[in-house]
């Protein structure tokens, strides 16, 4: 490891910890462990079973966008089952490596050993996130004329469409400008997003599956709230989550840590979820998705063992 990642890695770790110290000493520890202890196990698996789920249904997604050449040359290798085990393997290393981003490379490592063009590799699991992303700001945009209300004279009432407005701007600035596209592996990239063009039909079937992947992304906080006993207005989650899920996505953190609790007690509390029990709420979400990912290290240590 060289001095910088060391460095970076620090840094984020120091980004999650004094984050969480922030949250914790506006919290009252005891009650906040209390909340999640009682929280019912079949609850908790329920969430964590459907964080599974968005992982096929994610994959789903994703075979559909990787290049048709592939799947018609090798199409033992770029099955939904395959393609569903690195998936997983992605989403257990997202659970603690910094951001989104860690949990995708290794997608992309493995995927290449089959592909073998890191170009497209990396292109289809690009704009397989990135299908995500417009899903998210979708519904949150979607959402939020019906939301004002719950935001009050709040400065926050203004995030959702903030943020919509900075992903269309970036990716105008990525699509339209095409920038860097005079360097042969960036052309390829963009060859790759121009194909897509004419596949409108596919296009819109991975906008619905991304649609679907985030509602069962929202399902598993909501039955995780109810099973707290919050019974929160389901026109706030919709609001609210996608904010707290693109500030988690952030790779300035471990795994999304402190800024997952953080934006949830900021938010929820908006709406006057004592910051225990929105706390509570965050961690029980993070482990919930942590248990749920965790037949990625079972696919993670056969596909080691299969390599050795």
């Amino acid at each position: 490891m060289t001095r910088n990642k060391l460095l970076l890695i620090i840094m984020k770790i120091a980004v999650s910890g004094t984050a969480l110290y922030v949250v914790f000493s506006k919290t009252d520890i005891n009650h906040m462990f209390s909340i999640l202890g009682s929280i019912n196990i079949f609850y908790f698996l329920a969430a964590a079973l459907t964080h599974l789920s968005t992982q096929l249904v994610a994959t789903i997604r994703w075979r559909i966008l990787i290049p048709e050449q592939w799947k018609i040359n090798f199409p033992e290798k770029f099955r939904i089952r395959k393609l569903f085990s690195l998936y997983m393997i992605g989403a257990f290393f997202s659970s603690f490596l910094p951001g989104v981003i860690g949990g995708d490379a290794v997608r992309a490592y493995y995927l290449n050993k089959d592909a073998k063009k890191i170009s497209l590799t990396l292109a289809s699991i690009f704009f397989d996130r990135y299908m995500g992303y417009v899903g998210l700001m979708t519904i949150g945009i979607t959402a939020f004329p019906f939301a004002l209300k719950y935001f009050g004279e709040s400065p926050q009432k203004w995030a959702m469409p903030v943020l919509f407005a900075i992903f269309i701007v970036s990716s105008f600035i990525l699509f339209g400008l095409q920038v860097g596209r005079r360097f042969r592996v960036i052309s390829e990239f963009y060859g790759y997003f121009n194909s897509l063009k004419a596949k409108k039909g596919l296009v819109a079937k991975a906008f619905l599956l991304s649609l679907l992947t985030q509602l069962l992304n929202f399902t598993k906080v909501i039955i995780l709230a109810y099973a707290m006993g919050e019974h929160i207005p389901l026109l706030i989650f919709f609001i609210f989550l996608p904010i707290v899920m693109t500030v988690t996505s952030l790779p300035i953190s471990i795994s999304g840590l402190g800024l997952r609790e953080g934006s949830v007690v900021l938010l929820f509390g908006l709406i006057g979820i004592k910051p225990e029990v929105a706390t509570a709420l965050a961690l029980a979400w993070f482990f919930a998705v942590f248990t749920g990912s965790l037949p990625g290290l079972v696919a993670y240590i056969r596909r080691t063992n299969r390599a050795g």
